[in-house]
Order: structure tokens, then sequence, then C-alpha cells
């Protein structure tokens, strides 16, 4: 299965904030939209980075509550795992596992952001490819018997 068979399952609503939103405007966002993760645009509209709830807490764990004040840039990962929508469910799997990260930006052709990718959507998918399979070999089984 590929991304983009994901994508056309779930949408390809990305939620953003700007490099200079602060990291209060970030965790509003993530607890009002129930998310865990954001994707960081740059001035030009590109991504500059993510912010995930992992990000979060490290930045209240290092500066406490000054760290809500200052601008998501200074928390954001800045290098960002991407995917193409032809990736398929298994490599991103693999970038998941080896990456450590849960949230993987999608962009077309032009590098332009197209949707996100949770592991629980690759979860999901990989879970329903399963049950096909499975349903198929009781199917011929049944016709073959």
């Amino acid at each position: 299965m590929q991304v983009m068979q994901i994508l056309r399952a779930k949408g390809r609503e990305v939620v953003t904030l700007a490099s200079d939103a602060t990291l209060s405007e970030a965790t509003r966002v993530l607890a009002t939209k129930r998310i865990g993760a954001l994707v960081i645009k740059d001035h030009l509209g590109g991504v500059a980075g993510i912010l995930s709830e992992r990000d979060v807490v490290r930045a209240l764990a290092a500066e406490s509550v000054t760290a809500l004040a200052r601008p998501v840039s200074t928390y954001m990962t800045r290098a960002v795992a991407t995917c193409s929508e032809y990736d398929t469910v298994d490599e991103l799997m693999e970038m998941m596992t080896v990456g450590r990260f849960r949230h993987i930006p999608v962009l077309d052709a032009d590098d332009r952001l197209s949707g996100l990718v949770s592991i629980g959507d690759i979860v999901k998918s990989h879970i329903e490819e399963q049950e096909r399979e499975a349903a198929s070999l009781r199917q011929y089984i049944a016709a073959a018997g």
C-alpha cells in the first residue's frame, strides 16, 4: 500500500503554524485539534520543521513555563524526515522505527506539503491490508475445498 491510498482515506488536511508562533500557541492548537504534531512553516510556506508533543515536553522540562513565550522555532525538530505519496507503508514503518518518530510530512513532486501521515495511520493501513489478505486466503480455501 502506498501513502497516496492512506491520504485518500484520511484526507490531506495538515495543521501548520508559522515558525514565529509561540510554544504556548502551539500547545493550544495541539490540544484543541487533539493531534500529536504540527508542521512548522517558514516565511515562504515551506516546511521549516515539525513540533511534536515530545518537543513540548522537552522544552518545558528544560525551561519550565518560560518556554511557553518563546517561538516554536526554538524547540521544533528541524531535520524533518519526509516522504512522497508513492512511498509504501513498509518503507514508512522502517523510517519511523529507525528514526524513532511518529509523524511524517508528505511532499508532492514540487516539494509542497500535501499531507501528514502518523504511526496510527500506518498501523491502521497495515492491519487493514493483513485483514484483506486473510479474507482472500479464506475465500480461496473455501472455493478450493
